[in-house]
């Protein structure tokens, strides 16, 4: 049995450390003026990968915190995934270039699947797909357009693409404390045999262990954000249950 993977989410805005409410750009909480700061303590934590979204290139369709990524990356060693503003292969490329060892495309996903096929293609393991979902039906530009696609049917169109991960997001849950939406996550886990990570609402240690139960395992890995500033989520309690739980059904 594969670990369940925690990714403590970096959502960047101004140059800025923030979470928001629900996507509302107008609702952003600062927790950390230095996000490369934020990151290094993720990482004394004990967490294996960093989430980082850059927010304002989501809205704009551009890179818009180049420099603020670039200093994440210069300071820390664990893996990365980037999602936000990345619309075309050359930023692909820049980003992948750069350091970042898994690319997430979510709009391009909706308006451009074969770039988005062809990228899978060309760096083989290295991205991920992003559905975005308000009502079961797929968000983009940074959660500001709703369209009349499902997140099921999205994931589906990707199932032969050679991406390495869908990440599945509830926004009506992103930043709400509310627990994750599993019955929407493992209906798409289940229809598709690339792993599927949740996104959206995680609030504290129960939701890390409903992750862990059995029906629950096609789930590959969580974000985690508002809980963990807020101290809702103890990082090293979460990791030391995911370690232990692993350890036993290795053993069974």
């Amino acid at each position: 049995m594969a670990a369940l993977i925690l990714y403590p989410a970096i959502d960047i805005q101004n140059g800025q450390c923030v979470r928001l409410l629900r996507g509302d750009m107008a609702a952003a909480t600062v927790y950390n003026p230095n996000p490369a700061d934020q990151a290094a303590r993720f990482a004394a934590l004990g967490f294996g990968w960093l989430h980082i979204v850059d927010l304002d290139g989501a809205s704009e369709g551009r890179t818009k915190n180049r420099e603020v990524i670039e200093r994440i990356l210069a300071t820390v060693s664990i893996p990365v995934q980037l999602g936000g503003g990345i619309r075309d292969m050359a930023t692909v490329a820049m980003w992948l270039d750069a350091g970042v060892r898994r690319i997430i495309l979510g709009t391009v996903a909706l308006t451009d699947p074969a770039l988005v096929r062809a990228a899978c293609r060309r760096y083989p393991g290295r991205i991920a797909i992003g559905i975005d979902a308000r009502a079961g039906r797929v968000a983009t530009e940074g959660w500001s357009k709703d369209s009349e696609v499902s997140a099921l049917a999205l994931a589906r169109r990707f199932e032969d693409s050679g991406a390495t991960a869908l990440i599945h997001t509830d926004i009506d849950r992103d930043g709400a404390l509310t627990g994750l939406n599993l019955q929407a996550t493992r209906e798409i886990a289940a229809a598709v045999s690339i792993p599927v990570i949740a996104s959206g609402g995680l609030a504290s240690l129960a939701d890390v262990e409903r992750l862990l139960a059995p029906d629950a395992r096609p789930i590959a890995g969580a974000v985690c954000g508002r809980a963990l500033y807020d101290g809702r989520l103890d990082a090293a309690e979460a990791l030391r249950l995911i370690a232990t739980r692993t350890f036993e059904a290795s053993a069974c």
